[in-house]
């Protein structure tokens, strides 16, 4: 900054970009509040249906979050012009005492473009002895005056790297990127410029003090945009393979690999969440970044060609994180092509270490050598990719490959999607964990995975208020997920690790499964009232959700996901229907006892479904403990049991008021909510404190507590609501919960009499 530039500076723009901008951020937050209590709770509360169902509400929940955004960039810029304004003036004014006081000495400063001079103002016939040796004084005036003229060209420089940075994240809306003060977003770019440079370091010289800083620096700045942004793009795409590769390297980071591998894991999460936060931003730099990386995917990392491959590399650096969509989903196209290409299009495994490859996943769960692992891991935290991904083709019937399908008598090549070729076809490599035992991350993440992609929100999470409808592409890999298992139960019932996940994901569809138990024509109105949806229904066969639960049912925490979440489903359906306030549109068009007697059937069709399946496993080849399922089930009671008030265990699929549950007024005290009070406390009910020994002993156990749930959620309903038979849900309740348990049970019979004749002798 030139000295003059300074001395006469105007401040007035400034000061009025910097009050117009605090206007801004007042106004901002009043739409921020108004969106979020306006837009977004009427949205919650409307029933949507039809197209706003999977448009309007999802629609107005991300414009709601732009509100948020923009006041949060707003408040940032405010706070950068208020600090940058106020420091520059302070250097005006330290500028111009110090240039008085050089006036009092009879020094005179002199500036001009692109520096200034200080000389004294007595001319060289009237100076003095004393004016002559006044040299010191020049030099030290000088000193001053480019200390504070460096200053405030750090003050001006930093306000601009920083605008500049936060206006770059963001293409198109606003960032969430929110800072205190300039020093802060400017502290946060300096961070990252300074571990960058530790990163870019060979291995083998990064001592463990650094590492430390590495490591902790990431933690720290992990969810921070400027510095993700700065840190990944100063690295650079093949730096960030180079980097996790070196260090993971036993010959190059010997002393690493010694001093510090116990840290690794930390590491590993840390720079995966902080490359996750770098890949939301839009800046030119970045863009171009995930490019780079995503070409890299099938080419070697390092100067010696063969393994790893970028793939390996860069997807054990996505487990952890909120990744961008469409990254993810480019990336996931490139997975899936080095997929075929060392696979040969499906025909053969691929991926296996040997003794001598490095690890490459520091987490414990698997080597990480299988790049599909990680990527699925990623997967399972990013919910609109998940559902692209795995409704993506991995073939068609048109490539080179050995999938065929029988079609009018003869065999014929298939096409197959992500999901089929994962899910039913894929030769998984045999890896191992850091206990040396067999590893399941593969599989494991892959029905976590799934669950994101069929339920919108991150597996391991409930569903909020805020979770979209069911969209179409989640509801047709729904109905291949249960057709798949119905098909070959073994392809859950092998891998039961899986089942917690596809069981959350049954438990929001359950609207969905119980049409499909009602075996309702298709375009049927009055079934599709009883069970209303909220978006985009998945449309399956009965004898597919039977043979579905069933599988599912042979898990403990499968099993506790659908059990406990069907008799909270039951409780909101009977209050739903049996509010006299209920539009008629929307009313089911039968008695009330025969709402009631349908809901407790289709109700204990589900029940005694799992139960079937629990017997197996408790009886079958897997003896399973009852114990174990008690143990799920209460867990999952007590996960669920304090947000009775929202759509929990029962998802997007009801179309009743998230806010309301499913009748009017779905919070705490409510019917619902008494009928579900006694059923999530009840830690050890009375009729399983002794489990019978024989399976017909477990049925009628599973059936009383079906029974007693029903009569509990009707009875209460019908006197929330002053209904005039309350007298007769008891028997209404019992009649369609016994109806129910017999269904499952023909059902389950005619299940075992189609496998015994699939399964060859």
């Amino acid at each position: 900054m030139d000295l003059d530039a300074l001395r006469k500076a105007d401040f007035s723009l400034l000061d009025d970009a910097v009050d117009d901008w605090s206007t801004m951020v007042k106004d901002l937050e009043t739409l921020k509040e108004e969106a979020e209590k306006g837009l977004r709770g009427t949205a919650n509360k409307a029933e949507w249906a039809g197209v706003n169902a999977d448009v309007s509400k999802e629609f107005i929940g991300k414009t709601t979050e732009e509100f948020k955004d923009a006041h949060g960039q707003a408040d940032s810029i405010y706070k950068i012009l208020r600090d940058t304004r106020n420091e520059l003036k302070g250097y005006k004014g330290q500028l111009l005492d110090a240039i008085e006081r050089g006036r009092l000495k009879k020094l005179t400063v002199i500036g001009y473009e692109g520096g200034f001079t200080v000389t004294t103002d007595v001319p060289p016939e009237g100076r003095t002895k004393e004016d002559k040796d006044n040299k010191g004084e020049i030099t030290a005036l000088r000193d001053e005056l480019q200390k504070i003229l460096d200053k405030a060209t750090e003050s001006d420089k930093t306000a601009s790297t920083v605008l500049m940075a936060i206006a770059d994240q963001s293409r198109l809306g606003f960032s969430d990127a929110n800072y205190n003060s300039r020093d802060e977003a400017a502290d946060a770019i300096k961070k990252a410029d300074e571990l960058a440079r530790l990163a870019k370091k060979k291995p083998e010289d990064l001592t463990p003090a650094e590492f430390d800083r590495l490591n902790k620096g990431l933690k720290d700045y992990a969810d921070d945009e400027l510095f993700a942004e700065r840190f990944a793009t100063s690295l650079g795409p093949n730096g960030t393979l180079n980097f996790w590769t070196g260090v993971n390297d036993p010959h190059s980071a010997w002393e690493l690999g010694h001093k510090r591998s116990d840290k690794f894991d930390d590491l590993q999460k840390n720079l995966s969440l902080t490359l996750a936060t770098a890949s939301q931003s839009d800046s030119a730099d970045m863009s171009d970044w995930k490019y780079r990386m995503t070409d890299l995917a099938d080419k070697p990392v390092g100067r010696n060609g063969g393994f790893p491959l970028g793939v390996q590399v860069m997807t054990n650096l996505m487990r952890f994180g909120n990744y961008d969509d469409r990254f993810l989903a480019d990336y996931g196209d490139k997975v899936i092509e080095t997929e075929k290409k060392f696979t040969g299009n499906g025909r053969h495994g691929a991926w296996t270490r040997t003794g001598g490859d490095q690890l490459l996943n520091r987490t414990g769960t698997d080597s990480g050598w299988d790049p599909m692992t990680g990527y699925l891991k990623g997967l399972s935290n990013n919910p609109d990719a998940a559902t692209e991904f795995f409704n993506g083709t991995f073939v068609t019937k048109d490539e080179d490959h050995d999938f065929t399908q029988e079609k009018d008598g003869k065999e014929e090549k298939r096409t197959l999607s992500n999901f089929d070729y994962l899910f039913e076809e894929r030769d998984w490599p045999q890896d191992t964990d850091d206990k040396g035992e067999d590893s399941i991350a593969g599989r494991n993440y892959l029905a976590a995975a799934l669950e994101a992609a069929t339920t919108g929100h991150p597996a391991g999470e409930i569903p909020t208020v805020d979770t979209p409808p069911h969209n179409a592409e989640q509801a047709r890999l729904m109905e291949n997920l249960v057709s798949s298992i119905s098909e070959d139960p073994g392809r859950l019932t092998d891998n039961g690790y899986m089942s917690d996940s596809v069981g959350q994901i049954a438990s929001e569809y359950l609207a969905d499964i119980n049409r499909a138990t009602a075996d309702a024509p298709e375009g049927n109105d009055s079934v599709a009232r009883l069970f209303p949806i909220s978006g985009t229904s998945a449309a399956m066969q009965h004898v597919d959700v039977t043979r579905f639960l069933v599988a599912v049912g042979q898990d403990p925490e499968g099993y506790a996901a659908i059990e406990v979440s069907q008799k909270t489903y039951m409780a909101r359906l009977m209050e739903y229907h049996l509010n006299p306030d209920l539009p008629a549109d929307q009313r089911y068009d039968q008695s009330a006892e025969a709402t009631v007697k349908e809901i407790a059937r289709r109700s204990g069709e589900i029940g005694g479904t799992l139960a079937l399946g629990r017997n197996e496993a408790v009886l079958g080849p897997a003896k399973e403990a009852d114990g174990d399922f008690e143990n799920a089930v209460n867990q999952k009671k007590n996960l669920i049991s304090g947000t009775t008030g929202t759509l929990v265990g029962v998802g997007t699929s009801f179309i009743a008021s998230p806010a309301v549950g499913a009748g009017v007024g779905g919070v705490a005290g409510t019917a619902t909510s008494m009928a579900l009070e006694q059923f999530f406390k009840d830690s050890d009910p009375e009729f399983t404190k002794e489990l019978g020994r024989d399976i017909g002993e477990r049925w009628e156990n599973s059936k009383d507590a079906s029974t007693a749930m029903a009569h509990n959620a009707a009875v209460a309903a019908a006197k929330a609501h002053s209904s005039p038979y309350a007298d007769n849900v008891d028997e209404w309740t019992r009649i369609g919960t016994a109806d129910g348990f017999n269904d499952a049970s023909t059902a389950g019979h005619q299940m075992a009499r189609d496998l015994e004749t699939e399964i060859p002798d």
